[in-house]
């Protein structure tokens, strides 16, 4: 199944490098040795020899995601967006720097890579990554999320939008039935 190159996007092989220039950015990735790429009439075409080993397939599919992903990546970016939760847990952010407040006795500075873009909501409730590279999006989505987990008896810290976090019980519903007394 090839890449259909839209508009506005260039893209070249080169070596097993394939490079994509778009409004968004410049992206390269490097494909497996078994399998090759070349553009054929506004389109990337990937193929691969089949018979040469049983992880080939797997391979192929792989390297055909990362293209298209390139591709769209150069033409509109991607984006993840993260909610907070919590009585005072709140965002701020200054250029490539986001300072989250979330509970402890200092603020935790996260500092953005290069090709990341950070913006809060008004509310300051809600981080959005941005960026042209859907690994490295998802990659700092994640590396934020993991400052404060969601945690599953309050329900608080940061989550993906969306995110469906199953509240347990606490302490005091799992025993409300027995008062620690020997019965008589």
């Amino acid at each position: 199944m090839p890449v259909a190159i839209p508009p506005g996007i260039q893209v070249s092989v080169k070596d097993g490098l394939v490079t994509v220039k778009g409004p968004k950015g410049e992206l390269k990735e490097a494909l497996p040795g078994v399998v090759k790429a070349e553009v054929k009439e506004g389109q990337v075409v990937l193929t691969a020899d089949l018979d040469s080993g049983r992880d080939v397939s797997a391979l192929y599919g792989m390297s055909r995601a990362k293209v298209h992903n390139l591709v769209l990546g150069a033409a509109q970016g991607f984006s993840k967006t993260l909610d907070i939760v919590g009585l005072g847990f709140r965002a701020e952010v200054a250029g490539q720097k986001l300072t989250l407040t979330l509970g402890r006795s200092h603020p935790v500075v996260f500092e953005a890579p290069k090709g990341v873009t950070l913006a809060v909501d008004a509310k300051k409730t809600q981080i959005i990554v941005g960026g042209p590279s859907k690994e490295l999006v998802g990659e700092v989505a994640a590396k934020i999320r993991e400052l404060r987990k969601p945690e599953p008896y309050k329900g608080t810290g940061i989550r993906y939008h969306g995110e469906h976090v199953r509240k347990k019980a606490g302490k005091t519903a799992a025993g409300a039935g027995a008062t620690g007394a020997a019965k008589k």
